[in-house]
Protein backbone atom coordinates (compact mmCIF):
# COMPACT_ATOMS: atom_id res chain seq x y z
CA UNK A 1 0.00 0.00 0.00
CA UNK A 2 2.68 2.82 0.48
CA UNK A 3 4.59 1.89 -2.73
CA UNK A 4 1.15 3.07 -4.17
CA UNK A 5 1.22 5.84 -2.03
CA UNK A 6 3.87 7.30 -3.12
CA UNK A 7 2.99 6.96 -6.60
CA UNK A 8 0.84 8.84 -6.36
CA UNK A 9 2.60 11.50 -4.66
CA UNK A 10 5.58 11.29 -7.43
CA UNK A 11 2.79 11.55 -9.91
CA UNK A 12 0.02 14.38 -8.87
CA UNK A 13 -0.05 15.98 -12.37
CA UNK A 14 -1.41 12.11 -13.53
CA UNK A 15 -3.40 10.47 -11.19
CA UNK A 16 -7.07 12.06 -9.98
CA UNK A 17 -7.25 14.09 -6.62
CA UNK A 18 -10.13 11.51 -5.22
CA UNK A 19 -7.25 8.49 -6.61
CA UNK A 20 -6.58 6.20 -3.26
CA UNK A 21 -3.76 4.06 -2.80
CA UNK A 22 -6.45 1.12 -2.01
CA UNK A 23 -8.36 2.39 -5.75
CA UNK A 24 -4.04 1.80 -7.39
CA UNK A 25 -3.89 -1.31 -5.57
CA UNK A 26 -7.17 -2.61 -7.09
CA UNK A 27 -6.70 -1.79 -10.27
CA UNK A 28 -3.39 -3.44 -10.24
CA UNK A 29 -4.74 -6.61 -9.05
CA UNK A 30 -6.86 -6.24 -12.13
CA UNK A 31 -4.45 -6.15 -14.78
CA UNK A 32 -2.23 -8.63 -13.22
CA UNK A 33 -5.07 -10.95 -12.87
CA UNK A 34 -5.42 -10.60 -16.69
CA UNK A 35 -1.66 -10.69 -17.86
CA UNK A 36 -1.87 -6.99 -18.40
CA UNK A 37 1.36 -5.55 -17.13
CA UNK A 38 4.95 -4.61 -18.80
CA UNK A 39 6.28 -6.93 -17.03
CA UNK A 40 4.24 -9.90 -17.73
CA UNK A 41 3.83 -12.63 -20.36
CA UNK A 42 1.26 -14.43 -22.07
CA UNK A 43 2.14 -18.36 -22.02
CA UNK A 44 2.05 -19.55 -25.22
CA UNK A 45 -0.25 -22.98 -26.24
CA UNK A 46 0.78 -25.97 -25.61
CA UNK A 47 1.59 -27.65 -29.16
CA UNK A 48 0.27 -30.85 -30.35
CA UNK A 49 -2.91 -32.50 -29.97
CA UNK A 50 -3.19 -31.82 -26.18
CA UNK A 51 -4.97 -28.31 -26.56
CA UNK A 52 -8.32 -29.43 -25.44
CA UNK A 53 -10.75 -26.78 -27.48
CA UNK A 54 -15.02 -26.71 -26.90
CA UNK A 55 -15.71 -29.52 -29.42
CA UNK A 56 -13.49 -31.85 -27.44
CA UNK A 57 -14.68 -30.89 -24.17
CA UNK A 58 -18.25 -30.98 -25.53
CA UNK A 59 -17.33 -34.65 -26.52
CA UNK A 60 -16.59 -35.97 -22.92
CA UNK A 61 -19.96 -34.83 -21.54
CA UNK A 62 -21.91 -37.84 -20.87
CA UNK A 63 -25.59 -36.91 -22.25
CA UNK A 64 -26.62 -39.14 -19.14
CA UNK A 65 -25.11 -37.45 -16.83
CA UNK A 66 -27.45 -34.14 -18.16
CA UNK A 67 -30.89 -36.05 -18.24
CA UNK A 68 -33.15 -34.77 -16.48
CA UNK A 69 -34.56 -36.54 -13.18
CA UNK A 70 -37.65 -38.86 -13.33
CA UNK A 71 -40.78 -37.15 -11.69
CA UNK A 72 -42.62 -40.20 -9.93
CA UNK A 73 -45.94 -37.87 -10.27
CA UNK A 74 -45.47 -36.80 -13.41
CA UNK A 75 -44.93 -40.28 -14.89
CA UNK A 76 -47.92 -41.50 -13.18
CA UNK A 77 -50.42 -38.98 -14.53
CA UNK A 78 -49.04 -39.45 -18.32
CA UNK A 79 -50.25 -42.86 -17.62
CA UNK A 80 -53.54 -41.80 -16.39
CA UNK A 81 -53.89 -39.75 -19.68
CA UNK A 82 -53.19 -42.44 -21.32
CA UNK A 83 -55.43 -44.81 -20.05
CA UNK A 84 -57.98 -42.17 -20.71
CA UNK A 85 -57.50 -41.72 -24.31
CA UNK A 86 -57.66 -45.41 -25.10
CA UNK A 87 -60.65 -45.96 -22.94
CA UNK A 88 -62.02 -42.91 -25.36
CA UNK A 89 -60.73 -44.51 -28.67
CA UNK A 90 -62.53 -48.12 -27.79
CA UNK A 91 -65.77 -46.13 -26.81
CA UNK A 92 -65.67 -44.83 -30.41
CA UNK A 93 -64.85 -48.09 -31.95
CA UNK A 94 -67.81 -49.71 -30.17
CA UNK A 95 -69.85 -46.81 -32.12
CA UNK A 96 -68.86 -47.10 -35.23
CA UNK A 97 -70.94 -49.98 -35.89
CA UNK A 98 -74.47 -48.00 -34.94
CA UNK A 99 -74.00 -45.20 -37.43
CA UNK A 100 -76.99 -44.81 -39.21
CA UNK A 101 -75.40 -42.93 -41.94
CA UNK A 102 -71.88 -42.36 -43.60
CA UNK A 103 -71.02 -39.12 -44.99
CA UNK A 104 -68.84 -39.39 -47.88
CA UNK A 105 -67.16 -36.76 -49.97
CA UNK A 106 -68.16 -36.16 -53.64
CA UNK A 107 -65.65 -36.74 -55.78
CA UNK A 108 -65.72 -37.06 -59.54
CA UNK A 109 -64.76 -40.81 -59.06
CA UNK A 110 -67.10 -42.17 -56.43
CA UNK A 111 -67.27 -45.83 -54.90
CA UNK A 112 -70.06 -48.43 -55.58
CA UNK A 113 -73.07 -46.36 -54.07
CA UNK A 114 -74.62 -49.53 -52.65
CA UNK A 115 -73.26 -52.54 -50.73
CA UNK A 116 -75.29 -55.19 -49.00
CA UNK A 117 -75.76 -52.21 -45.83
CA UNK A 118 -76.66 -49.45 -47.88
CA UNK A 119 -80.25 -49.22 -48.28
CA UNK A 120 -80.90 -45.30 -50.12
CA UNK A 121 -78.05 -43.17 -51.31
CA UNK A 122 -78.64 -38.90 -50.77
CA UNK A 123 -77.10 -37.02 -52.78
CA UNK A 124 -76.02 -33.21 -52.10
CA UNK A 125 -73.93 -30.30 -53.76
CA UNK A 126 -71.30 -31.60 -51.75
CA UNK A 127 -71.79 -34.57 -49.48
CA UNK A 128 -73.45 -37.53 -50.19
CA UNK A 129 -75.39 -39.68 -47.57
CA UNK A 130 -75.85 -43.32 -47.27
CA UNK A 131 -78.54 -44.50 -45.56
CA UNK A 132 -78.21 -47.40 -43.64
CA UNK A 133 -81.23 -47.71 -41.74
CA UNK A 134 -84.96 -48.08 -42.00
CA UNK A 135 -85.30 -44.74 -40.40
CA UNK A 136 -82.87 -41.37 -40.52
CA UNK A 137 -83.38 -37.73 -39.52
CA UNK A 138 -82.32 -34.66 -41.31
CA UNK A 139 -81.97 -31.26 -40.16
CA UNK A 140 -79.32 -28.76 -38.74
CA UNK A 141 -77.01 -30.73 -35.82
CA UNK A 142 -76.09 -28.49 -32.78
CA UNK A 143 -73.94 -28.73 -29.72
CA UNK A 144 -77.51 -30.47 -27.87
CA UNK A 145 -78.92 -32.12 -30.73
CA UNK A 146 -77.19 -34.38 -33.96
CA UNK A 147 -79.39 -35.59 -36.75
CA UNK A 148 -78.48 -38.52 -39.17
CA UNK A 149 -78.02 -36.27 -42.29
CA UNK A 150 -76.63 -32.72 -41.39
CA UNK A 151 -77.59 -30.40 -43.98
CA UNK A 152 -74.83 -27.59 -42.24
CA UNK A 153 -72.26 -30.08 -44.21
CA UNK A 154 -73.97 -28.36 -47.64
CA UNK A 155 -73.22 -24.90 -47.06
CA UNK A 156 -74.92 -22.16 -44.31
CA UNK A 157 -78.22 -23.96 -43.17
CA UNK A 158 -79.26 -21.34 -40.41
CA UNK A 159 -82.94 -21.24 -42.33
CA UNK A 160 -83.28 -24.83 -41.91
CA UNK A 161 -84.65 -26.82 -38.53
CA UNK A 162 -82.61 -28.48 -36.61
CA UNK A 163 -85.17 -31.72 -36.87
CA UNK A 164 -86.19 -31.11 -40.31
CA UNK A 165 -88.14 -34.10 -41.45
CA UNK A 166 -87.92 -38.01 -41.30
CA UNK A 167 -87.09 -40.21 -44.06
CA UNK A 168 -88.34 -43.80 -43.40
CA UNK A 169 -88.41 -47.07 -45.43
CA UNK A 170 -91.95 -49.13 -45.32
CA UNK A 171 -92.01 -52.93 -45.94
CA UNK A 172 -93.37 -52.77 -48.82
CA UNK A 173 -89.99 -51.05 -50.38
CA UNK A 174 -91.04 -47.87 -50.57
CA UNK A 175 -89.73 -44.25 -49.14
CA UNK A 176 -91.61 -41.44 -47.69
CA UNK A 177 -90.32 -38.21 -46.32
CA UNK A 178 -92.00 -36.48 -43.06
CA UNK A 179 -91.81 -32.93 -42.71
CA UNK A 180 -91.24 -31.94 -38.99
CA UNK A 181 -89.86 -28.05 -39.56
CA UNK A 182 -91.06 -25.10 -39.47
CA UNK A 183 -90.61 -24.05 -42.98
CA UNK A 184 -91.71 -26.87 -46.07
CA UNK A 185 -89.59 -29.72 -47.99
CA UNK A 186 -89.61 -29.60 -50.90
CA UNK A 187 -89.87 -32.75 -53.32
CA UNK A 188 -89.73 -32.51 -56.75
CA UNK A 189 -90.90 -28.62 -56.35
CA UNK A 190 -93.92 -29.68 -54.43
CA UNK A 191 -93.49 -27.95 -50.69
CA UNK A 192 -94.57 -30.66 -47.95
CA UNK A 193 -95.75 -28.96 -45.01
CA UNK A 194 -95.30 -29.64 -41.07
CA UNK A 195 -96.85 -32.79 -40.62
CA UNK A 196 -97.57 -34.26 -43.93
CA UNK A 197 -95.29 -36.53 -45.40
CA UNK A 198 -94.62 -37.52 -49.49
CA UNK A 199 -93.32 -40.72 -51.37
CA UNK A 200 -90.43 -40.50 -52.84
CA UNK A 201 -89.08 -42.14 -55.73
CA UNK A 202 -85.79 -42.72 -57.82
CA UNK A 203 -83.89 -39.46 -58.36
CA UNK A 204 -86.61 -37.63 -56.59
CA UNK A 205 -85.47 -34.26 -55.32
CA UNK A 206 -85.59 -33.39 -52.12
CA UNK A 207 -84.66 -29.53 -51.58
CA UNK A 208 -85.18 -27.46 -48.21
CA UNK A 209 -84.06 -23.84 -48.62
CA UNK A 210 -82.01 -24.38 -51.72
CA UNK A 211 -80.34 -27.46 -49.58
CA UNK A 212 -80.40 -30.35 -51.92
CA UNK A 213 -80.66 -33.91 -50.54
Amino acid sequence: MEVFQELLTQNVHVFLPARTPKALLAHWSLMKQYHLLPDQSVQSLPKGDSVLNFSDAEDMVNDTELGDPTNEIVEQELAIADRRCKREIRLLEREVGRWQVLVDSVTGISPPDFDNQTLAVLRGRLVRYLMRSREITMGRSTRDQTVDVDLSLEGPAWKVSRRQGTIRLRNNGDFFVSSEGKRPIFVDGRPIMQGNKYRLNNNSVVEVYNRLT
